[in-house]
């Protein structure tokens, strides 16, 4: 399990959502990048230095801080669009090989590197931006029926990480609940929004939503 790249956002207009800027452009970057806590959501602040968030809403903050997404499903990506995807393509910071970031426990923490340790907090939701980026009508239904969405994590340990560094999974909870299962829960199965009580490591307003969807 290793990092293939470390990505950073390059500003690019964002007329999907009427806002001036999205970073959802990340490209890969050669040699260290430094990893921290960005603190709370609003700032635009994101875990990789020399990226940001735009959309600050709905983006960035701790729970937001970095987001990783499997070689191995852009791989399964660009056969059902026909076409290459780099690396980052996907707006994630880290592009990972040998690593089953889908079937990740919420909670589970990986080291990366000698330094850095994250924690898998959420699934990505696809919003409009993405589906902008690909420039494919249909794309935000297409992504969520294929249950691929990737993982938000925070930052527990700050360092630096570079395109090749190992990946450790250093801690795995007592809970059945995966980023997989997580996204199914909020977007296409809500009978499953139950077993989300256990993962206790979600953000705490993923938890304050299903607590008023099981209300």
């Amino acid at each position: 399990m290793q990092l293939l790249s470390v990505n950073v956002g390059v500003p690019m207009p964002n007329p999907w959502k009427g806002l001036r800027a999205t970073g959802i452009d990340k490209r890969p970057v050669a040699g260290p990048v430094a990893v921290a806590a960005p603190g709370p959501k609003g700032t635009g602040a994101v875990g990789l230095a020399g990226d940001r968030a735009y959309d600050v809403k709905h983006h960035g903050g701790a729970d937001q801080a970095v987001y990783a997404y499997a070689r191995e499903d852009l791989d399964h990506w660009e056969g059902e669009l026909g076409r290459p995807l780099a690396d980052g393509l996907f707006g994630e910071n880290l592009t990972t090989t040998g690593l089953d970031v889908n079937g990740a426990l919420i909670g589970e923490r990986w080291r990366i590197g000698a330094d850095v340790v994250l924690e898998v907090s959420c699934p990505r939701i696809p919003c409009a931006t993405f589906q902008g980026r690909l420039e494919r009508a249909g794309w935000i239904k297409e992504f969520t029926r294929a249950v691929r969405p990737g993982a938000y994590l925070r930052v527990i340990e700050p360092g630096e990480i570079s395109a090749g560094d190992p990946v450790a999974v250093v801690r795995r909870p007592a809970h059945r609940v995966t980023v997989a299962v997580a996204f199914r829960a909020l977007t296409l199965e809500p009978g499953l929004l139950p077993l989300l009580l256990e993962a206790e490591a979600l953000p705490a307003e993923d938890l304050e939503l299903v607590r008023r969807r099981l209300a």
